[in-house]
């Protein structure tokens, strides 16, 4: 679970990038945990990739290419290599279970910022891995946490060593001073949410009310759904890693490593 400022890169941030220090170094902390287990693929679940109201976009094709252009950094560019065979099978079995979900639509096949911050940090650890980049869409919590599962189900039957990234920012609604002002809902969203994925009690995530959500204009909260799902059914080391809410956006970085399994973690079932 990781955010996506581009404030944080140096290139971006040409010295502001200090002001959330403690952010930028737990994200070196979980990227090289990441880096530790090996991964053949990373999936990387991003608010910013391709968005559809009903339907949740697999990209497409072998390769993709992005940079911080937006963000008046172009020379910070990663090329990412897709891995079109577990690609095939999520789609495929999201087919089967009835999932709104695949590889068609896609409108810019260019790596999105919140793919890219998380590459970025990862790039410093880990070499020669595939990426599977997922958007998200308007469709129920449970929908991405079900495709979650399939992800997980599609990585043990082809036998991939895979890493999640729930990409996504908190609250962007935390000070009157920051760039989207302050509601209330704001501070409780980053509360209730950190308390949730820094204990792994996933089940909650999926009962967070949706207008809530919205006002307190979170943007990550499908992704940790859908990272939820992938590590549904397993026992986890949980390790809450940072905090921080210094911009008026809300940041915040938890990563879990997989011990074993648990069937009293299957939160559809309960």
């Amino acid at each position: 679970m990781v955010p996506h400022p581009p404030l944080i890169i140096p290139e971006v941030g040409r010295g502001q990038e200090s002001i959330i220090a403690e952010t930028s170094a737990a994200y070196d902390k979980a990227a090289a945990f990441a880096a530790s287990l090996k991964p053949d693929t990373v999936v990387v679940a991003s608010p910013h990739s391709i968005m559809y109201r009903d339907y949740i976009h697999i990209s497409p094709g072998s390769a993709a290419v992005g940079d911080l252009g937006a963000f008046r950094a172009p020379q910070v560019r990663i090329k990412a290599e897709y891995d079109t065979r577990m690609v095939q099978q999520i789609s495929q079995m999201a087919m089967e279970e009835g999932i709104s979900a695949g590889t068609a639509g896609e409108r810019d096949p260019s790596l999105d910022h919140g793919t890219l911050i998380p590459l970025y940090f990862l790039n410093k650890y880990l070499e020669n891995y595939k990426v599977i980049r997922i958007g998200l869409s308007m469709l129920p919590f449970t929908d991405h946490y079900k495709l979650g599962m399939i992800i997980q189900k599609a990585a043990a039957e082809l036998g991939r060593n895979v890493v999640f990234i729930g990409s996504g920012d908190l609250s962007h609604k935390l000070q009157y001073t920051g760039p989207y002002g302050f509601v209330k809902e704001g501070p409780e969203y980053d509360s209730r949410i950190m308390e949730v994925c820094g204990s792994a009690d996933f089940g909650r995530l999926l009962t967070f009310d949706e207008a809530f959500c919205e006002k307190a204009a979170e943007c990550g909260h499908r992704s940790f759904c859908m990272m939820a799902g992938a590590l549904d059914g397993l026992s986890l080391e949980t390790e809450m890693l940072s905090h921080q809410d210094i911009t008026g956006v809300g940041y915040g970085i938890c990563t879990y490593r997989v011990t074993g399994t648990d069937e009293e973690r299957r939160f559809l079932d309960v």
